[in-house]
């Protein structure tokens, strides 16, 4: 009988995990005196980072504009390069190892060649921006927003 649970035991957490593995989690953006950016993590490609990140939140930090990149103020994770990549994708959500800042990638970036999207190194992705389009650039500059679990 305890051979049997035990089996049931180990059985129950392979399937938890499986199930845990590429998970996606919607995060929201809460930006002061703005708008709100609702984000899509999926730890596919880098589940270290977007276990970091959901173990820091919720944190609250300064948004900077380059180009048509959203990126922040030091995060809290501290993780190094993992499957990191450059040029990335339109609406990609990342973590740049080199600045500890979060990316939101709505376009170009001054760097980039043409119709390419490069941040300044290689970075992990860690999902993609759902909501809103990127005149939310507009008003991100220099405000503070909170990075917190969709509820």
């Amino acid at each position: 009988m305890s051979q049997n649970k035990s089996s049931f035991s180990k059985r129950n957490c392979f399937l938890t995990c499986i199930l845990l593995k590429n998970m996606k989690h919607l995060v929201q953006v809460d930006i002061s005196n703005s708008s709100k950016i609702i984000l899509e993590l999926n730890d596919e490609n880098s589940p270290k980072t977007v276990k970091s990140f959901l173990e820091k939140i919720p944190f609250t930090l300064e948004l900077n504009v380059w180009g048509d990149e959203i990126y922040t103020s030091s995060s809290p994770i501290n993780i190094p390069e993992e499957n990191s990549k450059s040029p990335v994708s339109l609406n990609d959500v990342a973590y740049w190892p080199t600045g500890k800042a979060i990316c939101l990638f709505y376009g170009p970036t001054p760097m980039g060649k043409k119709d390419e999207i490069t941040p300044a190194s290689p970075v992990n992705i860690i999902g993609k921006i759902i909501d809103p389009d990127k005149s939310v650039i507009d008003t991100a500059e220099g405000n503070k927003a909170t990075f917190r679990l969709k509820s």
